[in-house]
Parts: C-alpha cells; structure tokens; sequence
C-alpha cells in the first residue's frame, strides 16, 4: 500500500517534546515531508495532539515546524491541526505569571516559571518564542472530531468540566487562554494534569462519557508515555506501540519520543483502528534535555 497522501488519510502524532530531528526523519518516512520538513502529503491530514515543547532540545522549532505545516499543507489540498496539550499551558504560565506561587503536590511551594523549569522546560524555548509564536499556542483548540475518532491531548475526563460539546469546550478552553486571570490558569493547570482515566474497571465508561458529549466511536489520545504504562509487560517493547484502554474505545500515541531512544512513532488511523506505524530511522536520536 503507498504512503503518499490519500483523501481518507489520517495521521496523528503524540507528544513529541522538542523532538524535532526525530519528528521529521517519521513525517518525511510516511511522505508528509521532504526530509528538511516541508509538506509532501498531497491531500493527506495530520493531527498533532499536544505538547510540543519542553523536555527535548527544540521545542520551539516543533513549534514553527507545525505552524509551517498548516500553512503549506492547507495551500497543496492537505490540512493540518494542532491541538493544546498541557506542556503549552505550563509554557504560557511561566511567560505570563513567572513569580507566581502555586503549591505543587510534587514540588510544594514553586513558582509558575519553576514549576515549568522542574517539568522539562528549556529556557532557550522561552528567550526565542515570538509574539506569533505565542498567539497560536494560546489559540490551540482542546479536541478535534476527524470521522470516527475524536482526538485530544490527555488521557482525561477533565474536559467534560469545560464544555458539553465540542464547539463549547474550545470555545471556554480559548477563553481561559486568552484572559488574564490565575486563579482560572490554575484550575486549568491542574485539571490538565489528570491521566489514565482510560485504564481500569471505569475506563470504558469514562470513554463513552466523552463520546457522548463530543461525538465520534473512538478516542485517540497522547499524553501519558505507553513505556509507562507496559513496563511491566512480558512483552514491553522500549519503542513503544499504540495502545488500547477504555474497553477498546481508547487509543494511546504517546510513544515517548522524548524519552526513550529511538522511542517514538507516527500512526494512520483507518476508520476504527491503527493502519500504518511508522517509527524512527535505525539511527540514535537519542539525547538529554540538556543537550544543546
């Protein structure tokens, strides 16, 4: 089966935490891009869920990588969207209350800019961001409906406290966004931070509670690393692999792009299930947070 662009053709990427090299060494394998990240994909759609900075070494150019790609796929038939994840909250937060004090279960008495910096963020990311860069990140929707699959960043019910549809919850996630006010950043900081309410005997129930507020059959989600999850599998494979919760209704991507070396993959949804993984060149992307 060819990779090239297709009307029906769907990808999404998880959380890929500055992972820009490895990023576009998968998009270019898939033929969304050429291999310096420009748009290949024809009439191809591609959706980022999230967290596009913090942890990796270039986080702010995933950001411009994307934003270029809206453009230019939007311009050659194809269309491109990029959700909010919660590493852009925390980024934003720490631009805009840096002195702030919020209590951390983890952390206790923390700065909003120390709270980032102790979640991987990389101050390169915050002495080059731009005005434009800081506009779109502010504007990200929280969830997007592609046919069957409803797609968002975290493995969450905390949207549901946000809108009881899909055009609600964007509108009021946009709204906290674009309004000055901390006590709503907060809120907002610590309900994103929820995970894995897919798993365990509610997680089919908590699934069909968002799909039947924001429609669609299926959830494709990132958020929480899948290694995190499988590590005590027999079968754990370090790479990563998409992995299903919520009875089937759930579908994990979080690959760990920035953990893990040569963690990471890319995946083309059918229209109920996973088609094509694409996965990292056999080459070491491997690399601290602190690597320049």
């Amino acid at each position: 089966m060819s990779l090239r662009g297709r009307r029906r053709d769907v990808w999404v990427v998880g959380d890929v935490h500055g992972a820009l090299r490895k990023l576009i060494s998968m998009l270019h394998a898939a033929r969304l891009t050429d291999a310096r990240g420009r748009w290949t994909g024809g009439s191809a759609r591609v959706v980022f869920l999230g967290d596009y900075l913090d942890r990796g070494p270039d986080g702010l150019g995933v950001v411009r990588l994307v934003r270029a790609l809206e453009r230019d796929a939007a311009k050659r038939g194809g269309n491109v969207t990029a959700l909010l994840g919660n590493h852009e909250v925390m980024f934003l937060a720490a631009l805009q209350y840096p002195k702030l004090i919020r209590h951390s279960p983890t952390f206790g008495q923390i700065t909003y800019r120390e709270y980032w910096r102790a979640n991987g963020g990389q101050d390169p990311d915050l002495t080059g961001v731009s005005f434009d860069d800081l506009t779109w990140l502010r504007e990200r929707p929280a969830a997007h409906r592609d046919g069957n699959w409803l797609m968002m960043h975290a493995d969450s019910t905390m949207y549901l406290q946000y809108g009881q549809s899909l055009r609600e919850l964007n509108q009021n996630v946009l709204t906290v966004m674009t309004t000055v006010n901390a006590p709503d950043w907060e809120i907002f900081m610590a309900d994103f931070a929820e995970r894995l309410a897919f798993r365990g005997a509610r997680g089919a129930d908590r699934a069909q509670r968002m799909l039947r507020a924001y429609g669609g059959d299926r959830i494709v989600h990132g958020h929480t690393p899948v290694q995190y999850i499988t590590q005590d599998d027999p079968d754990h494979d370090e790479r990563g692999t998409p992995l299903w919760s919520g009875g089937g209704l759930a579908l994990n991507v979080d690959g760990g792009m920035a953990y893990v070396p040569n963690g990471g993959f890319i995946v083309r949804l059918t229209d109920t299930d996973v088609g094509t993984v694409i996965r990292p060149p056999d080459r070491n992307f491997w690399f601290r947070a602190d690597d320049e």
